[in-house]
């Protein structure tokens, strides 16, 4: 062979040689490296287990700092690592500050559309409510008194809870307090929790404290962290009733922590912040609020079917899956209406008859509404309980509830109706006078005794000075019947004067 050829041979057996060192030394760091990993795997599966143990059920990949559990795995490989020791702290820190939500229902993050109501709403039709498209409502269930520190129930809350509900729209439930103690606060939330019990409460009950500024309420010598501790009590005390607590507040109090230390409520409860835009939701898509809240109301004076008065409207940044069972498996006893809430009754305890004859009606109203149950004559009495500045009277005959229009009762039960004249068709009878009289400034006569009557026309109008004479007079009603240029016409009495 030449010289050339045999340095090449020696090239090309060093090559194979280097390869084949190569090779051996990869397939030794390849086996190396399989048996590390195996082992360290093995210990990331017993450490993730014990973790998941620790943490409970209900901790989801993105409480616990990522969504991606190859990621996750990947990370606790190395349980030293700085990365590691950094996020087990902010888990420990978000554990702390978690926000206190009770797991008797499945929460989404659907948003949701509701009201919250109480007495002042009257009497509402749940149905309509429901077919317009509200799914949840926070209803009233109770207060405490602002000057005496009473506790007392919403006397329409039984009745909002029991409809809502069978009428498919969810419920929750806040209360009014004026608690000046934490012991207060817990006996308010434990009040609450007992009186909501039999209903299946999904949403949240909140706390909704109002007019601690007023020099007359008994809360207005508390600090802001007095109160705010009152409300956490409360709030702490739903929860371990099994409830989900939640704080009520507008956005000018929450702001800044001028009126709630919000930053503390904030990082424990839901917030339900009310902030009124001109143009509502979802023409203002959310409020102007920037702080953490979970609950819009963002009008309190809304218009929907099957409520008569003005209602607080609110968006939630959260619903259910299902409706959660009542606490208390114990059914509730049918409730009924209050008719009385949006009039005030003043109470009182007499005899009475009517002055004639008078309706008794299953409510207070005459609308389309109301039904003529019986009627009272003069000379039957009747208990009357209470009597509203509105006209009506609360009437208890044989244990039965009525209700009757005040002007057409009494109290003097020696009371005779006027004599009456032979029917001449009018409803208005007239009790036989004749006397001179004359306006005190110009009055309408007319063809009949009423203002609304489209045939009870103006036919003479009659200035001070000018005597005519008075005929017939009614009391109950104040008409007065005249005789006048030959005609029979009718006037009001108080605006007539007797002539000698």
């Amino acid at each position: 062979m030449s010289r050339k050829k045999h340095k090449k041979n020696r090239i090309d057996n060093r090559r194979i040689i280097g390869g084949v060192l190569i090779g051996v030394w990869i397939l030794a760091f390849s086996i190396a490296v399989f048996y590390l990993l195996s082992s360290g795997k093995s210990g990331g599966e017993d450490a993730a287990d014990t973790e998941s143990a620790s943490q409970g059920d209900n901790v989801t990949a993105k409480e616990q700092g990522t969504e991606n559990p190859e990621a996750e795995q990947e990370e606790k490989e190395d349980p030293q690592s700085e990365e590691n020791r950094t996020a087990a702290e902010e888990g420990a820190k978000t554990e702390i500050t978690q926000i206190l939500i009770s797991q008797n229902a499945a929460e989404t993050d659907k948003v949701t559309l509701g009201i919250d109501v109480s007495k002042f709403q009257g009497t509402i039709d749940w149905k309509a409510v429901g077919d317009a498209g509200i799914e949840f409502a926070i209803i009233r269930v109770g207060y405490r008194t602002q000057s005496s520190g009473e506790i007392r129930e919403d006397t329409n809350a039984r009745y909002n809870m029991q409809e809502a509900t069978a009428n498919g729209i969810q419920i929750g439930a806040y209360f009014f307090s004026t608690a000046v103690t934490k012991e207060e606060a817990v006996e308010e939330a434990l009040w609450t929790a007992n009186y909501i019990s039999q209903y299946a409460v999904t949403y949240p009950v909140a706390y909704n404290c109002e007019g601690f500024e007023n020099p007359e309420n008994r809360q207005y010598e508390l600090t802001v962290s007095e109160r705010t501790d009152c409300a956490a009590a409360f709030l702490k005390e739903i929860y371990e009733q099994g409830y989900t607590p939640m704080f009520y507040a507008s956005k000018s109090e929450l702001e800044y922590g001028t009126k709630w230390e919000t930053s503390r409520l904030e990082n424990q409860f839901k917030i339900w912040v009310s902030q009124y835009p001109d143009l509502p939701y979802p023409q203002t898509a959310a409020s102007s609020y920037s702080g953490a809240h979970a609950m819009w109301q963002y009008t309190n004076n809304g218009s929907i079917a099957g409520i008569s008065r003005p209602v607080d409207v609110n968006v939630a940044y959260f619903g259910y899956e299902d409706s959660a069972d009542a606490r208390n498996q114990v059914a509730p006893e049918t409730a009924e209406a209050d008719v009385e809430a949006l009039m005030n009754f003043k109470e009182v305890d007499e005899t009475v008859t009517a002055k004639e004859t008078v309706n008794l009606r299953d409510i207070p109203s005459q609308g389309t509404d109301s039904t003529v149950l019986k009627q009272l004559n003069n000379q039957e009495t009747a208990r009357r309980t209470g009597i509203s500045d509105s006209g009506w009277s609360r009437l208890i005959i044989d244990g039965e509830r009525y209700y009757a229009v005040s002007n057409y009762l009494t109290a003097d039960l020696s009371y005779t109706p006027p004599v009456k004249e032979a029917d001449d068709g009018l409803k208005t009878k007239f009790q036989k006078v004749s006397e001179n009289v004359t306006p005190k400034i110009e009055i309408n006569l007319r063809m009949l005794p009423s203002v609304t009557n489209p045939d009870a026309v103006v036919a003479a109008t009659v200035k001070a000075g000018e005597v005519f004479l008075r005929t017939g007079i009614n009391t109950d009603y104040g008409w007065s019947r005249v005789e006048y240029n030959g005609q029979t016409l009718y006037c009001v009495s108080s605006y007539l004067t007797t002539v000698e």
